[in-house]
């Protein structure tokens, strides 16, 4: 039995969100020339994240399609040609044929959902990430020295009681933190963001599809924000 579009979408996207931050952990091991020792507590972060955020967005994309549709039908060339002549016979073949009309891309409404979803989707997917990000890290902050604070014992640190602790989150802080890096975090997705819709908007006719480009967009995004979340 088929799962459904949105829990396929949700489950795929965790996947590569995971993937993405153990990427971004390896980048930093060559980088810093340190021994890798995978944290699984951001890992855990990113794809807690993804199953909270891929369904809105799923439910957002299929409202911007539902709304402003990429394709419209449209009389073929070679119907216009024979409706033009009169020539029924034609006609009446290219209908058989399926050929009297074609899915034409919608160049206003594609527009449209470009700017929403750069503009609108944007703004409320980055501040919600930042918030999430710096609450959770705050909720499972392991000072350097304390019990369970190394790489190795991240497992088992996931696995005591209180590992999630939103009692100990500072949320003026998190809020100021969120809006501080709010913009610079905005104008990097606009270098990569604006050309994975309009490739999804122009040529990728299903939701899941389109899911599934912006997931792969997104394990190169998900590397740079693992790299954000890591400095903060």
């Amino acid at each position: 039995m088929a799962l459904p579009p949105i829990v396929s979408a949700t489950l795929q996207s965790a996947v590569l969100a995971g993937t993405s931050n153990v990427l971004a952990q390896c980048l930093t091991s060559y980088q810093t020339d340190k021994p890798i020792a995978f944290d699984l507590v951001p890992i855990f972060q990113f794809v807690l994240y993804s199953f909270l955020n891929v369904p809105p967005n799923f439910l957002w994309q299929e409202l911007l399609e539902s709304s402003f549709p990429a394709y419209h039908v449209s009389p073929t060339r070679a119907a216009v040609k024979s409706a033009a002549a009169n020539n029924e016979k034609k006609l009446d073949k290219e209908a058989k044929e399926g050929k009297l009309v074609e899915p034409k891309l919608n160049i206003k409404n594609t527009i449209i959902k470009l700017l929403l979803d750069q503009t609108v989707g944007a703004a409320v997917n980055t501040f919600l990430f930042s918030l999430f990000i710096h609450s959770i890290q705050a909720a499972m902050s392991r000072p350097l020295g304390a019990p369970l604070s190394n790489p190795d014992k991240s497992l088992q640190y996931l696995l005591s009681s209180g590992a999630i602790d939103y009692g100990k989150v500072d949320w003026d802080t998190v809020v100021a933190n969120s809006k501080r890096e709010f913009i610079p975090i905005l104008q990097a997705g606009w270098k990569l963001w604006p050309f994975v819709s309009l490739i999804n908007f122009a040529f990728i006719k299903s939701i899941e599809g389109r899911n599934l480009v912006a997931s792969l967009a997104g394990v190169l995004w998900g590397i740079y924000m693992s790299l954000v979340a890591a400095q903060g």
